[in-house]
């Protein structure tokens, strides 16, 4: 009844993922409305004498008003960050309501309101002990609030230290053992199946794990699927995998992902941190021309997160003006690339258009605080919400599972976002209030562990398990035909990744990804027309 108590202001008083609609019978409007973090998804249409809307774009465009038009500037952002970010979908007509905002139609009107953005303050009366207090009942709290269920619940165990923070404080308010889960693979260089028995011995859960042993191409046909538009995250295999196990034992599990975001765990904030410091005091002929060459000469290396391919990003974003360097290593094909791929008719549509202007636009909404903050402040907008929090959706409802991410209460978003950037970074050490926090609760090794990722080795798949698949996906009579990117361009970049002389695993899958996409959903349409047609 919060509707009828509240009215639109109801959303103020919730705490969780959400995305509903209330018809208002008597004043004839209606509310949707989507959660502060975008944890839930929301679509809808408008046209003059229709509104359509859903939690699946699926659903929308199953409508018989609704085109399937693609929008080629959502395809440009696809292609560059691997997701398309909100309010774009791929359909030029749908949209998707953007996080924290709710949207009323009334008398035929459509007025779209924000009811929550993250509020940066200045807070210096706080000793570090006190925002260590603070934020530690702020997780108690979180994770209380998340246990309330009438089905089993368990926790996803990677063996970083977000999940083993949740599971941590899960353990401590639970009165049974908790059920974790993980998923390991062949290649030691991406199972972190170790760390995560780590934690279930120090905590005694009821661990569950197991090896990847599937087809891998009959699961990226089906995990493609889940997707209403292309979505090129190719974390997706470990993450439903990692649901499908926990699906077994329980209903809902709880997650530790936002929490990279919002404590700042990625290597990008300490590169940002190295170019303030010492980078960009370098000449730019260095910068520019010399450095980028130099690396270019070097081969791709075989490691998971090499420190060459580290340095080529690092190089690539240095150069660029400050609002860019950030996004540069969330972004997988630059414009140069782009421009090769794109067929002539495809970069005409495109002329001016630049996938990096919404980035910008975060940037700007949030120049007093400082950079650090800044940069989480764009990557929860973006990377998370249409990424990280997208994943994690559709892998865990594919299974049936409902997955609850703790570390995004709202009010550990604003707590953590506003903090000190020394409790957040210090040299090379990322998320110091975290593992202050936990310094007493988890093993030694698991506070020193470098940050992995939840990742999967696709670049060696591509050469061996899924080549035939890639083969048949990009073959050139395919990309011909499709008329979207240039056959020569696609025939170049699998020769140079199948010889090891590039590794272009990221484009390859994005353009698997949208091919399949395009099977599975413009081509059905497609067909469904013309057996129309034919009756």
């Amino acid at each position: 009844h919060a509707y009828e108590e509240y009215g639109d202001e109801c959303v103020q008083h919730l705490n969780g993922m959400f995305g509903f609609a209330i018809w208002d019978t008597k004043q004839r409007r209606l509310l949707l409305a989507r959660d502060r973090l975008g944890i839930k998804p929301m679509y809808y249409h408008l046209s003059p004498n229709t509104f359509i809307f859903g939690s699946e774009l699926k659903a929308v465009i199953a409508h018989p008003e609704t085109s399937r038009e693609i929008d080629f500037s959502a395809l440009d952002q696809f292609l560059t960050l691997e997701y398309i970010p909100s309010p774009q979908s791929i359909f030029a007509n749908i949209h998707k309501l953007p996080p924290g905002h709710r949207l009323i139609l009334e008398n035929g009107e459509m007025r779209i309101e924000q009811y929550w953005n993250v509020a940066f303050h200045t807070d210096t009366l706080k000793s570090d002990i006190e925002y260590i207090e603070a934020l530690t009942d702020l997780i108690r709290d979180a994770v209380k609030i998340r246990l309330m269920s009438d089905v089993p619940l368990g926790a996803f165990l990677s063996g970083g230290i977000d999940s083993s923070t949740v599971v941590s404080f899960m353990s401590e308010l639970m009165d049974t053992p908790v059920r974790t889960f993980s998923i390991g693979f062949g290649d030691p260089t991406y199972n972190e199946l170790p760390f995560a028995r780590m934690i279930a011995e120090s905590y005694g859960t009821q661990h569950h794990e197991e090896f990847l042993e599937a087809d891998i191409n009959e699961m990226a046909l089906r995990l493609v699927s889940q997707f209403d538009e292309p979505f090129g995250d190719f974390s997706i295999f470990p993450t439903f995998l990692v649901s499908e196990v926990a699906r077994r034992f329980v209903t809902v599990s709880l997650s530790g992902d936002g929490g990279d975001e919002i404590f700042g765990g990625y290597d990008t904030y300490v590169a940002q941190g190295v170019d303030q410091r010492l980078y960009s005091r370098l000449p730019r002929w260095m910068r520019q021309a010399v450095l980028p060459r130099m690396l270019d000469l070097i081969p791709p290396q075989p490691a998971k997160k090499g420190m060459v391919n580290k340095a080529k990003r690092f190089v690539e974003g240095g150069a660029l003006p400050s609002a860019w360097q950030h996004t540069r290593w969330m972004m997988f094909m630059h414009d140069r690339d782009k421009s090769r791929l794109y067929r002539p008719d495809v970069r005409a549509v495109l002329n001016g258009n630049s996938p990096g202007a919404l980035i910008e636009d975060y940037f700007r909404q949030v120049t007093a605080v400082n950079p650090l903050a800044q940069q989480q402040y764009v990557d929860v907008k973006t990377y998370l919400v249409d990424d990280i929090l997208v994943k994690v959706d559709r892998m865990s409802m594919a299974t049936s599972l409902e997955a609850r991410v703790p570390l995004l209460d709202h009010r550990i978003v604003e707590f953590a976002l506003n903090l000190p950037p020394h409790l957040k970074l210090n040299g090379d050490e990322t998320k110091v209030i975290l593992r202050r926090i936990m310094a007493d609760r988890l093993p030694e090794a698991i506070l020193k562990k470098p940050k992995e990722g939840f990742s999967i080795p696709l670049k060696h798949w591509l050469r061996n398990e899924m080549k035939p698949l890639l083969t048949d996906l990009l073959a050139p009579d395919v990309i011909r035909r499709r008329g979207y990117f240039e056959p020569e361009t696609v025939t170049r970049w699998v020769s140079e990744h199948m010889t090891r002389q590039a590794n272009h695993s990221h484009r390859l899958w994005a353009l698997m990804v949208f091919e399949l996409w395009h099977q599975q959903v413009m081509d059905v349409r497609q067909a469904n027309i013309e057996n129309v047609v034919s009756l």
